[in-house]
């Protein structure tokens, strides 16, 4: 094996890599730059002779579009870079998988009817994320059947955070849970079996626990919003036990020609300012700085040139940057939407898209437009990191702010539980029933009954629903379709099933449901985002509409480094107009960031689409 020495590293600039633990963890706000920073780590590994597994747990990964090689849950090789395999932990192939594995536990004695029923237990979206999880252990656990075992390396391109936060939890969670409980049944099927696992799960937490053998990259860019969430997830890991953390800064930018292009100068100054105040649980950690450069992160030759501190190599030409001749990109304006939208009189407006877009900005915005058009709306959110408050950062006659808080909704689910189901049981069948409500997928249950509740309200008035990033917000939806199937299987031929409407028929009805899709103009937003319409049209969810946002080529920058980049932004613009979208909005990127309900309404006013 080849050490990583100075020769070597030349060609690395992370600091990280120096000397780096089996396991790295990369995680942070969606759209940071997670899946490019891992992969084109574990390439600079691999490259360097180690063995090396690059994993994703992200719902709505796109490393197959990064690599060029297909997605699979078995590791499989990456051509031109030898020594590196990637997997992907598939969440409805582990289900399935952790569903035969628990039925396979079951006592040849259990009937045909036990059996079903253990099934029916297994088929929620809770049971799926479990079962992700159990995978997501293996690699961690040391014994030899272990997935991760044969590579000096096992690099994880995890979900944005408020999910990674829940899956790094899970062990805790896990380990606490089945101490003492052998006894009863959940929807994870009998805890009996899962006894099985204990010694995995223990095995997990303490590699994540080992700052010998783990390390928590933490991936932001300069932007405060995103190094707030970095900060809050680094205070929350160390008191899971993670405390071996480094920062990794990327997207670094410095104006071609300072003082000759506004756009850049102010985007090179809000970079500045960011690093200049980073919340000091950032501040006193390792950092690693990238630049932001001028060529989208796919394909092996840009990936190995994101840390190698030049051009994406002779083999990956840059784009010519665009002319004076070329306009800028034309920006519809949101107020135009929001005009359309409050013709409708009430409805559920659902903003969705890959984390870090600014789908909180575009909700908020939405919702502030509403309001200024007469209507009342509650305006909500299903993300764990919750950022609506902040954004609005203020009231406004008329306007609802709401959280679907997963803490507050298990707590509430709990005690219903009790109170129903528990009325009447003596003491030791009340204890059994809250050990099976301790159950981390309590969670997954409640927040779906605090979205149905939300979904309803959208019958005689407006509900703003910011969703959550976008492979957290496909488990929820998961978890809607589980219901609907399991409410037809249930009122199927009787009296009653005409007049059923699940949740998931409100979101197919065209006429109460509108789907807002926001995405950047960069090639792997844009893929997950249109990743996202054909799982929606899959459950005959129809889009109603694209928000492109933060368009630099809609300000008419001439700085040649954003200009290089703004020949792939204009072919997004184009691949989502004339087929992706069936209405397409603009909104320029903006050297004051929309934080405000004042600066939210000006986004919105209704004079802005006559302008």
């Amino acid at each position: 094996m080849t050490p990583l020495h100075a020769a070597t590293t030349a060609a690395v600039s992370l600091g990280l890599l120096a000397q780096p633990t089996r396991f790295l963890f990369f995680t942070g706000k969606g759209g940071v730059g997670k899946t490019s920073l891992s992969t084109a780590a574990a390439i600079a590994l691999a490259d360097a002779g180690r063995k090396v597994l690059l994993v994703s747990t992200d719902a709505a990964s796109n490393l197959d579009e990064m690599l060029g090689v297909p997605l699979s849950n078995q590791a499989v090789a990456v051509p031109g870079v030898a020594g590196l395999h990637m997997l992907n932990i598939d969440p409805d192939t582990a289900a399935e998988a952790y569903r035969q594995r628990v039925l396979a536990q079951l006592e040849s004695t259990a009937s045909a009817d036990e059996r079903s029923t253990v099934r029916e237990q297994l088929s929620g979206a809770c049971t799926t994320e479990i079962a992700a999880f159990d995978e997501f252990a293996a690699l961690l656990a040391s014994e030899g059947s272990a997935r991760g075992q044969g590579f000096d390396h096992v690099v994880f391109d995890t979900a944005p955070t408020g999910h990674t936060l829940r899956l790094l939890s899970l062990p805790k969670a896990w380990t606490g849970f089945l101490a003492g409980n052998d006894r009863g049944a959940s929807c994870l099927g009998p805890h009996s079996g899962l006894k099985m696992q204990e010694e995995r799960f223990n095995a997990a937490l303490a590699a994540l626990s080992d700052p010998a053998l783990t390390t928590v990259v933490l991936v932001t860019r300069p932007d405060p919003r995103p190094m707030q969430e970095a900060a809050r997830t680094a205070q929350e890991l160390r008191a899971l036990g993670l405390l071996h953390q480094r920062l990794v800064i990327n997207g670094v930018f410095h104006a071609s020609h300072p003082g000759q292009d506004t756009v850049a100068d102010a985007i090179e100054a809000l970079g500045g300012e960011a690093l200049a105040t980073m919340p000091d649980a950032l501040a006193a950690l390792p950092r690693d700085e990238v630049p932001l450069r001028a060529f989208d992160t796919v394909g092996l030759p840009a990936l190995r040139a994101l840390l190698g501190g030049g051009a994406a190599s002779t083999s990956t030409a840059l784009p010519a940057p665009t002319t004076a001749a070329d306009p800028p990109l034309r920006a519809t304006p949101l107020a135009a939407m929001v005009d359309t939208l409050a013709a409708k009189g009430h409805g559920l407006i659902m903003v969705m898209g890959k984390g870090g877009v600014g789908k909180t900005t575009i909700a908020a915005a939405l919702a502030v437009g509403l309001v200024q058009r007469g209507h009342a709306v509650h305006l909500t959110t299903t993300d764990p990191a919750a950022h609506v408050q902040a954004q609005l950062d203020g009231s406004l006659t008329g306007l609802k702010v709401g959280r679907i808080d997963p803490h507050a909704e298990t707590q509430a689910y709990i005690d219903k539980i009790m109170a129903t189901r528990g009325k009447g049981l003596d003491e030791a069948g009340r204890a059994l029933l809250l050990e099976d409500l301790q159950s981390p997928c309590t969670e997954e249950v409640a927040v779906f009954h605090a979205f149905s509740r939300v979904v309803n309200e959208a019958r005689s008035a407006f509900v703003v629903l910011d969703t959550a990033p976008t492979g957290h917000s496909l488990l929820l939806m998961d978890a809607t379709g589980a219901y609907h199937r399991q409410m037809t299987q249930q009122y199927e031929g009787s009296a009653n099933s005409k007049h059923m409407i699940t949740p998931l028929m409100r979101l197919q009805d065209a006429d109460m449901t509108h789907v807002v899709i926001v995405t950047l103009p960069e090639i792997t937003p844009v893929s997950q985002a249109a990743a996202l319409q054909d799982d929606l049209r899959r459950a005959h969810i129809e889009p109603w509409g694209w928000v492109i946002n933060k368009s630099v080529a809609a300000t008419g920058t001439r700085d040649p480094l954003l200009q290089a980049r703004l020949v792939g932004e204009r072919q997004q613009a184009t691949r989502i107009a004339n087929g992706l979208a069936q209405r397409t909005y603009v909104l320029p990127w903006l050297p004051t960031p929309p934080v405000g309900v004042a600066a939210l309404g000006a986004l919105v006013a209704p004079d802005r689409v006559a302008r």
